[in-house]
């Protein structure tokens, strides 16, 4: 066994809606124990609704500009530097509210449950107002999460 090293131009690189995630770790070196993305939203882009996971915890490390996530009826403008931790259960989502920069995270999930969702969300068409909500939240239901409601 060696290590496994991923350099700046390495990984595989999906295209999203306005935003990219780029896997560094899907798990398969793992053990499928931690699946790791970098993430880029797109200026004045909302995130995906509110939810919550059964089985996987997810962290956000915030590389550049501001994200604002929310938890409930809770939400936090979180900054490069700042990390969110999303414990199995917590409802989350976040969104760029910046309306001109780009904003990038580190994303980790454990186990690496979420790095397939990123697949399976990448391969949905979107309508002219996005993607439809309940085939994301169909997406979403594969991988143990669903949508919350406040």
């Amino acid at each position: 066994m060696t290590i496994n090293l991923v350099d700046q131009h390495g990984g595989e690189v999906l295209n999203m809606h306005g935003s990219r995630f780029r896997i560094l770790e899907d798990g398969s070196r793992t053990n499928h124990r931690l699946g790791i993305a970098e993430v880029w939203l797109a200026p004045d882009i909302a995130g995906p609704p509110q939810h919550l996971h059964r089985e996987h915890e997810e962290t956000f490390f915030v590389l550049s500009g501001t994200v604002a996530f929310t938890s409930g009826h809770d939400t936090h403008l979180v900054t490069a530097g700042q990390l969110v931790t999303a414990p199995i259960g917590t409802p989350h989502t976040f969104a760029n509210p910046d309306k001109d920069e780009e904003a990038t995270m580190l994303f980790t999930s454990t186990p690496d449950l979420y790095i397939q969702y990123f697949r399976d969300l990448q391969r949905l068409k979107p309508g002219p107002d996005g993607l439809n909500p309940a085939d994301v939240a169909e997406v979403m239901k594969k991988y143990a999460t669903e949508i919350w409601h406040p």
